[in-house]
């Protein structure tokens, strides 16, 4: 007996039930801890002492957990990790300090009344290992995940700061004065310049980035002026136009009436 498209219909969505399952059962947790407040530099120099402080709540919300650990990574050197635990009251209820770029805190428990964690991170800015205008140089500043029993995890979420150096932070702010002027007119001796100085950037000669950047900044500056000036020029040619054709009309019209009143 032939089988009806009803069946194989029915037959298909029972195995894609079947798969959907699967891979529900094998795929990768997602975190549900929040965030609750954040204060990451976005900038910072090479060298420098930073500090970052991350608040987490909701943590134990799904996947329903009652005890797991807060891992955290990071590429600041000579870094500390303080964290803090705080029950739904605001008291708190332990603190520890862990040094080292990649860490795993004590036991987060639903047990002990842990309701939040404030993570403290602290370190020095490490050097820029391949300097790049667009996107900018940017380094981990921390990563937070999850690590359940057994060793699975999943991130939280990542935070990434940008760092320069002094002469590196001098090129870039040429460099965008330079783009900046080149917004406003075209002209290619100064594009060329401007990506002559962005290629010395990322080749870390920023002297020479200072140079070529200001002046493709000069060029562009000298071009919109010119291109200014060109305008005013026409304006006024323009004007005198005008001028010359209603003086012109007043001359022809005045004429047109002497030759009326002779004739009368």
């Amino acid at each position: 007996m032939e089988r009806t498209n009803s069946s194989r219909s029915s037959e298909f969505v029972a195995v894609l039930a079947v798969a959907v399952l699967l891979l529900s059962a094998v795929a990768v947790p997602v975190a549900a801890v929040s965030v609750a407040e954040e204060d990451v530099p976005s900038d910072a120099e090479v060298g420098t002492q930073v500090s970052a402080t991350i608040t987490l709540n909701e943590l134990y919300q799904n996947p329903q957990l009652e005890q797991w650990r807060l891992s955290g990574e990071t590429d600041l050197q000579n870094v500390t990790w303080t964290m803090v635990y705080y029950d739904q009251t605001g008291a708190k209820v332990s603190q520890e300090s862990i040094d080292g770029q990649n860490v795993t805190g004590g036991s987060i428990s639903a047990s002990d009344g842990v309701s939040e964690v404030e993570v403290t991170i602290t370190g020095t800015v490490p050097a820029v290992e391949e300097y790049t205008y667009d996107p900018e140089e940017e380094f981990t500043f921390a990563a937070l995940s999850q690590t359940r029993e057994g060793g699975s995890s999943s991130e939280i979420d990542s935070w990434a700061t940008h760092h320069y150096t002094a002469d590196s932070q001098d090129a870039r702010e040429a460099i965008d004065a330079a783009g900046s002027a080149l917004d406003d007119v075209s002209n290619e001796d100064a594009q060329g310049d401007y990506e002559s100085a962005v290629d010395a950037y990322e080749a870390g000669n920023f002297d020479n980035a200072v140079t070529l950047a200001e002046r493709a900044e000069e060029k562009a500056n000298s071009a919109e002026q010119s291109q200014q000036t060109t305008q005013l020029i026409l304006m006024a040619v323009g004007g005198l136009l005008v001028v010359g054709l209603l003086v012109g009309g007043v001359l022809y019209w005045r004429s047109q009436q002497d030759s009326y009143d002779k004739l009368g």
